[in-house]
């Protein structure tokens, strides 16, 4: 009993470390800036700490956290670590000046370098991605400090040795191997690290232009804490006013959702039934059309295999022909120019010529009742709201009101198990939103029978929607796994879409009351387990199959409607 007490109690400190650093966020934004250093900065600081999420792994010790800052610089735009000055802005017009934008790999969002010191980064996104942005850089700020608080000698002001011949090799023009593996020991001498760990860090963030990037990560990050201490000079995070001034307006989702009914209403789509799918931009296209495009390629293969061959790098010509029958066949893609980043494929299967696709409908129809299925790319946080509360809206002409045929709304993707592992799926029966009361029950069209016999895991329960996946630990957690709730596992983006279906259909009546609802997920990362978390690397081919498995069972209901 007194060990599920102290458990409680862990969990609910970590509740509060959570609504603390969401709290003091929002602040920080309707301020308008802050230093990482300062009053604001620490309190951030310390709530993260005493959080200790999952994915930033050994944050709170002093020894420097590799695979976290992997995590991290993946999302946050190259160089950011050399900026003493960061700048969230709206989508202001940096993309018509002579500013090339930095786009990080795992986050569609523009970066633009504007002078040595000053980074400005573009939020179009919402909160959630504010949010998400401010999170990385306080566990930054905090490798950073570890830095020099290890290099830094208090009573001199001066640098230890380890620093100086870091510093040294820095500065050096063509440095040779032997140099480098000298400057790599005295590097994990400074992270508390081991000689093998720094190599194969070192080696994960190498390129052909910059094969030094993570020496040069440690050596600005040491340099601009050490400068803060030295010389008072302090790291400032600033939101523009526009930013203040237009955040929450929907001017991003409005415009996103105004280009798409503009097309549709071109195409003369807007009567026909619509089914919108939430998924990437790859998996809806090759289930429709690979198979059969890529028959005499694949000559005895399986799905499967098709699949796997598509999703490797490599194999462009392959991806090219599936395009290619896809464009044939009436689909139509959506360049997204509206600053949401959600790109956008329209597929007409009045359009489907002879026996290019590889469903059939259980019924013949007219044309005109012919399905038209609307795939968008993966929304972020409470960009899910904004984009499809935009789009439930009926579209207007003058003073006529044009209301959508939406027949389904199904949702896939990525998200955080809490009990088996990667690659496993789960299947949501409500979403609950973390830190609030609100919760959100519905009919998911899909269920656990429609998976069984294909060797994956399969769970049914509810998920949480959470405000940040990266703020996540073990002990929230397995307190909403093991409690009434049920819950099988977390992601971003469930209560948002869910809030905008419901207003849609039951307060606005927009849509149709009886919009079926198909929700599926399939596991990225087990954060309850060590070594399973986001930071620990992608799905690689172990998400091939669950991919296409979820997209072959919406699209089945689909044509089967």
């Amino acid at each position: 009993m007194v060990n599920n007490i102290q458990e409680t109690t862990r969990a609910q400190e970590s509740t509060n470390a959570i609504e603390r650093l969401y709290i003091t966020m929002r602040h920080l934004l309707n301020r308008g800036f802050y230093k990482p250093s300062g009053v604001s900065g620490n309190a951030l600081r310390n709530a993260l700490l005493l959080l200790r999420p999952e994915i930033y792994g050994t944050v709170a010790e002093e020894k420097s956290e590799l695979n976290g800052l992997i995590y991290v610089l993946e999302r946050l735009p190259i160089g950011i670590e050399e900026c003493r000055f960061i700048n969230l802005t709206s989508d202001e017009g940096f993309s018509k000046s002579h500013l090339t934008p930095i786009i990080p790999p795992k986050r569609r969002r523009n970066c633009y370098r504007i002078d040595e010191e000053q980074m400005n980064i573009e939020i179009t996104r919402g909160r959630s991605d504010i949010y998400d942005i401010l999170t990385h850089l306080t566990f930054l700020f905090i490798e950073s400090t570890k830095i020099s608080n290890r290099v830094l000698i208090e009573e001199t002001q001066k640098t230890i040795r380890d620093w100086d011949k870091l510093v040294e090799y820095i500065h050096r023009e063509d440095p040779s191997e032997a140099q480098r593996e000298v400057a790599l020991i005295h590097t994990a001498n400074i992270l508390g690290r081991s000689f093998e760990e720094v190599v194969e860090i070192h080696k994960i963030l190498a390129s052909k232009k910059t094969i030094d990037r993570f020496l040069h990560i440690v050596y600005w990050l040491g340099k601009l804490a050490i400068e803060e201490e030295t010389t008072g000079n302090k790291r400032t995070i600033t939101f523009s006013p526009l930013l203040r001034e237009r955040l929450g307006h929907h001017i991003h989702g409005e415009r996103w959702a105004d280009t798409i009914k503009n097309t549709l209403a071109q195409e003369q789509l807007l009567k026909r039934p619509i089914h919108i799918i939430s998924a990437n931009m790859h998996s809806v296209m090759n289930t429709l059309f690979a198979k059969n495009a890529l028959a005499k390629d694949f000559v005895g293969k399986d799905e499967l295999q098709i699949y796997q061959a598509l999703s490797a790098p490599a194999n462009s010509k392959l991806q090219h022909k599936v395009m290619e029958v896809a464009l044939k066949s009436g689909m139509k893609y959506i360049d997204d120019k509206s600053g949401a980043n959600i790109g956008v494929q329209i597929f007409d299967t009045a359009k489907f010529k002879g026996d290019a696709c590889c469903y059939g409908f259980k019924k013949p129809l007219s044309q005109d009742k012919k399905p038209v299925i609307f795939v968008m790319d993966y929304a972020f946080g409470e960009q899910a709201y904004e984009t499809i509360d935009e789009l439930l809206k009926p579209y207007e002409v003058g003073e006529e009101k044009v209301f959508l045929n939406i027949e389904s709304l199904s949702i896939m993707g990525k998200a955080g198990i809490l009990q088996g592992g990667k690659g496993d799926l789960m299947i949501p029966a409500a979403h609950i939103f973390e830190g609030t009361a609100d919760n959100y029950p519905f009919h998911n069209e899909l269920c656990a029978k429609d998976f069984e016999g294909y060797g994956l895991k399969v769970f049914e329960g509810t998920m949480v929607t959470v405000l940040g996946t990266s703020l996540q630990n073990k002990d929230i957690l397995r307190f909403f796994h093991e409690s009434t709730w049920n819950v099988i596992g977390l992601e971003m983006e469930g209560v948002h879409y869910q809030k905008a279906i419901q207003s849609a259909s039951k307060i606005r009546k927009s849509i149709r009351n009886d919009i079926k609802v198909r929700y599926a997920y399939y596991a990225s990362d087990n954060p309850l387990k060590t070594g399973s978390t986001l930071a620990s690397g992608g799905l690689g081919a172990t998400g091939v199959k669950p991919t296409y498995l979820i997209t072959d069972k919406i699209l089945e209901q689909i044509f089967n409607s």
